[in-house]
């Protein structure tokens, strides 16, 4: 197909990558944990981790999981928030050979059940504070092997101890794991560095993460992202940078710090922050609650980054809280908004502040985080999502798998290398993700620009966003029509000048006494936090086709019509 937006990239961006210059994601990070080995690569709570020390701690995790039987092609769960273990966890489960499946830690038992369940997980790593939450499921799941973790253990000696008490005392915290198959990640560290380290020999085409996502049914699924889309993804990041190397205090060898707020376990830091970062020997600053705005702004007094990737809800927080507008801002050379909307008062405030603009991307988890971004030469916030980026194909499509002319609404649909091989365990719903020429149907409605640049107007599924995170009406919906005092119900997205979107629940009762109380506690139970519904609104009945059908779209216009009246 013509690449037309060729014609918009800055000077040094190439049309195209190699995914196939690595044999495998494990080569790339074996070679980049021995070139960049005396560099930072992590700092967390004023710890450093080198390099050198991601090696050794990764290699032993990997030699421990080895000796526990779990090698090439095997699922590792990773439950954890952004503290040290957790790139020490994830380079250690794709050393060995394994597959990766990152897990949200403030999942509720019913959605860890699935997410293990579905994967196939025998192991998992998980922070103590959650330890709970797994030990009413694991009977369910075919996890035989449990690594606990603390916030503090990677921190030192004594700040570590201090760190530990504190959280084990402000929660009430799971004293031991009954069931006899947790071990310490201290421990596994060090038994792991007592016995040999095997190289596992891994194709590009095999898994490294099973990456999960919602889907039009419902029930989340995993994105299957080999070793080839991961490499590629982290390419064309890399390539889509090249600009910045030379600007401000960056050298050609990559010593700069980018924050790492947004969760790990999200595709979107997994890519650029784990990934990236490796590649690259960029030093990664490790917020482990980037609620507390405090402790972030002064880590960022005391780690001044380079690169900001983050939410339109944390711009926003951070532009109108007064310590961050003290900050210097001279280091920062690209700030990046991805997950949800940017909007256009949050970018100007941004660059009010730091004179550097918003750039805004667009990803999925099927993508690998990676289609496209807007340059990061853009001096001004363009409202769109960019241009595609290297080796990528956008075309915009009707309902029948027509291309649509410039400027005319269709489905987004990508072709790339670091798009995903398909969902596990699906066929079916891996054929219908893809049209018959290889393109990923994203399910957001967009245009493009003659420039090239791609700008999203509507969302062709149901899919809810809120705060950068997926949720799909199917499974709120049932898991409120599960309470006994519910007759039926919908839910949709409403917007929220917070978190984007948020979650209203039309619902028509059967017991006459329900309350909001009682469904918001009922949902609390099942649902983690940024799925559960934000508004209710009781109904008699609600609208449906004429075969029965819930029409959602007709709950969506009535939401929108007072404010559009306002």
């Amino acid at each position: 197909m013509d690449r037309y937006w060729l014609k918009s990239y800055p000077d040094g961006v190439p049309a195209d990558i190699d995914p196939d210059a690595h044999p495998s994601l494990n080569a790339l990070i074996e070679e980049s944990l021995v070139r960049h080995r005396a560099r930072p690569a992590y700092v967390c709570m004023d710890r450093t981790m080198t390099f050198g020390e991601l090696d050794e701690h990764s290699r032993a995790f990997a030699a421990w999981l080895q000796s526990a039987g779990l090698g090439r092609g095997r699922r590792v769960a990773v439950m954890l928030p952004n503290v040290l273990q957790f790139p020490v966890a994830v380079a250690g489960v794709l050393r060995a050979g394994c597959t990766a499946v990152c897990v949200n830690p403030l999942y509720t038992p019913r959605e860890l059940e699935h997410q293990l369940a579905d994967s196939g997980a025998e192991a998992i790593v998980i922070l103590e504070n959650f330890a709970a939450t797994l030990q009413q499921v694991i009977e369910r799941t075919r996890v035989r092997h449990v690594v606990l973790a603390s916030i503090g253990e990677m921190l030192g000696p004594v700040r570590g101890r201090i760190v530990d008490f504190a959280v084990r005392h402000v929660r009430k915290m799971v004293p031991a794991f009954r069931l006899g198959h947790a071990v310490r990640f201290a421990d596994v560290l060090a038994a792991g560095g007592r016995i040999p380290y095997r190289p596992v020999p891994v194709a590009r085409d095999d898994l490294a993460f099973l990456q999960y996502t919602g889907g039009t049914t419902g029930v989340s699924k995993g994105a299957m992202l080999s070793h080839r889309n991961v490499i590629a993804a982290i390419l064309q990041v890399e390539a889509w940078f090249e600009p910045v190397y030379s600007r401000g205090d960056v050298a050609r060898d990559g010593s700069y710090t980018s924050l790492c707020a947004l969760p790990l376990y999200h595709i979107y830091m997994l890519a650029l922050g784990f990934g990236y970062g490796m590649k690259h020997g960029s030093c990664n600053l490790l917020i482990p609650n980037p609620r507390d705005l405090p402790s972030l702004i002064g880590a960022l007094r005391k780690h001044p980054v380079h690169v900001f990737p983050a939410l339109n809800t944390l711009f926003n927080a951070l532009v109108n809280h007064p310590e961050f507008r003290k900050l210097d801002f001279s280091s920062l050379l690209f700030a990046g908004g991805g997950g949800m909307a940017t909007q256009q008062a949050v970018a100007d405030a941004w660059f009010e502040l730091t004179q550097v603009p918003l750039g805004e991307g667009f990803g999925l988890s099927e993508t690998c985080a990676i289609a496209t971004i807007n340059p990061v030469t853009s001096t001004a916030f363009s409202g769109t999502v960019g241009l595609p980026v290297s080796s990528v194909e956008i075309a915009i499509r009707d309902d029948d798998g027509r291309d649509l002319p410039l400027g005319e609404r269709g489905e987004i649909c990508i072709r790339g290398p670091q798009v995903m091989v398909g969902y596990w365990q699906r066929p079916e719903e891996t054929a219908r993700a893809f049209t018959p020429d290889g393109f990923f149907r994203s399910g957001d409605v967009g245009v493009m620009d003659p420039r090239g640049h791609v700008r999203i107007v509507d969302r062709k599924k149901d899919m809810i966003l809120v705060s950068g995170f997926n949720v799909f009406p199917n499974e709120i919906e049932e898991v409120v029509a599960a309470h006994p005092g519910v007759l039926e119900c919908a839910a949709i997205g409403v917007p929220d000048a917070h978190s984007g979107e948020a979650i209203k629940v039309f619902v028509v009762r059967r017991d006459p006494g329900l309350t909001e109380r009682d469904l918001a506690e009922w949902c609390a139970r099942q649902l983690t936090g940024y799925k559960r519904p934000r508004h209710v609104e009781f109904r008699s009945e609600l609208p449906k086709s004429n075969v029965g059908k819930i029409l959602r779209r007709e709950l969506r216009d009535a939401a929108a019509a007072p404010q559009r009246a306002a």
